[in-house]
């Protein structure tokens, strides 16, 4: 097979679907040497990485290829929105097309498409994102309904929504593939530079992009009720990058005296992520709606005894390994912050728990996955709901 594969958001300032993508095709790498792979740079209309020719993946070996790149981001949305007459040429002629940044390509002939799920949010509360990007999205997932071949779904969550909403879509043609955690090992991490005052099991950690859907809000009210409580500080890292709808939340720090107790260090290399996963007292992380929820499975991963949410697709990640709360309930989560905080042989229980649990997601799993997905898709009659 020729497999071509949209590597776009693996660049330095990865998030969800990056990372995805990153930890899928590097262990494609390692499992298989007999099929060609083509790395697309730049992919779709919606998503650009200025540096794509330095940043995003590359794979250092004989079957894999790079693949068409543009120079502007102008110039890639008009070749994947218009695609020219020889437009599967110039994407080196794959018989399989893996799109993984919610945008669906058209226009396919010969290839096979298939297609990454990750969640269907903003058909829930459109209001958690921007009109941008509902719109991108929802015309990616529907655009998907159609043509996709196959789709890779990251959780059982998901697949059983995304049939709920399309249920023209054959739901034989749905594979689950679950994501596993870029951490591994026991090796220790770096101290942000930022951070020397902190010691071990003296802060809480969340992980995120700072948007609506993951809930800082409801962490900060549960926080500011907890630390009040307390004679000891224990500050809460919030660590991920910017987002959107989010430009007043410096006004909820100051509205709830926090702005001495919550500390914001931004996007984080990984050897610092991994030094917060393994000293936080507890990793928090109340959202309200996941497709998958990668950094709870990297918290666990690396031994962080979790509190996280019971609703969407993060109960079927942490099973019994965690503490699930009702996310709406500022009480919940501030009742699951002190009983970790309060005894500490529930700290430890859970500390154990989670890195068994964690074990069970693997990146060899998925691309053994993925990979015999490739090959159904190859093996059935192509896919289409329009001409």
């Amino acid at each position: 097979m020729r497999i071509g594969f949209d590597i776009s958001q693996t660049g330095k300032q990865k998030a969800g679907c990056g990372y995805f993508a990153d930890g899928l095709i590097g262990h494609l790498a390692e499992i298989d040497s007999q099929n060609d792979y083509i790395l697309y740079p730049t992919f779709g209309d919606s998503f650009w990485d200025p540096d794509w020719a330095s940043g995003t993946c590359r794979i250092p070996q004989p079957n894999f290829h790079n693949g068409l790149g543009h120079k502007t981001f102008e110039a890639a949305k008009f070749f994947w929105n218009h695609p020219p007459e020889n437009f599967e040429a110039q994407l080196g002629n794959p018989d399989i097309l893996h799109a993984n940044n919610f945008f669906c390509p058209r226009g396919l002939r010969k290839a096979r498409l298939v297609y990454t799920l990750y969640d269907l949010s903003f058909l829930v509360h459109p209001e958690w994102t921007t009109e941008q990007n509902r719109t991108t999205c929802f015309q990616g997932v529907f655009d998907a309904s159609l043509h996709a071949d196959l789709i890779i779904s990251i959780s059982e969550y998901s697949r059983n929504h995304f049939l709920g909403v399309f249920p023209h879509y054959p739901a034989e043609r749905i594979r689950v593939v679950y994501p596993a955690s870029r951490f591994s090992g026991t090796e220790a991490g770096s101290r942000p530079e930022n951070l020397s005052s902190l010691g071990k099991d003296r802060f809480w950690l969340n992980v995120g992009v700072l948007e609506p859907r993951k809930n800082h809000r409801g962490l900060l009210r549960a926080y500011a009720r907890f630390s009040r409580k307390q004679r000891e500080e224990c500050p809460l890292v919030l660590a991920g990058g910017g987002g959107w709808l989010m430009d007043d939340f410096q006004k909820d720090l100051e509205a709830l005296d926090l702005t001495r107790d919550v500390i914001m260090i931004g996007y984080t290399d990984d050897m610092s992520l991994r030094w917060l996963y393994q000293n936080c007292l507890a990793f928090v992380y109340p959202s309200l709606f996941e497709g998958f929820g990668m950094p709870v499975l990297e918290a666990m991963s690396l031994g962080a005894p979790v509190v996280t949410s019971k609703v969407s697709s993060i109960p079927e990640i942490v099973g019994q390994a965690g503490i699930l709360v009702d996310p709406t309930k500022d009480e919940d989560i501030y009742g699951a912050m002190h009983a970790l905080q309060a005894d500490p042989d529930l700290h430890m229980k859970l500390g154990d728990k989670v890195i068994q649990r964690a074990r069970q997601f693997s990146w060899e799993s998925a691309a053994h996955s993925v990979l015999e997905g490739y090959g159904d898709a190859l093996s059935k009659e192509p896919f289409s709901k329009s001409p």
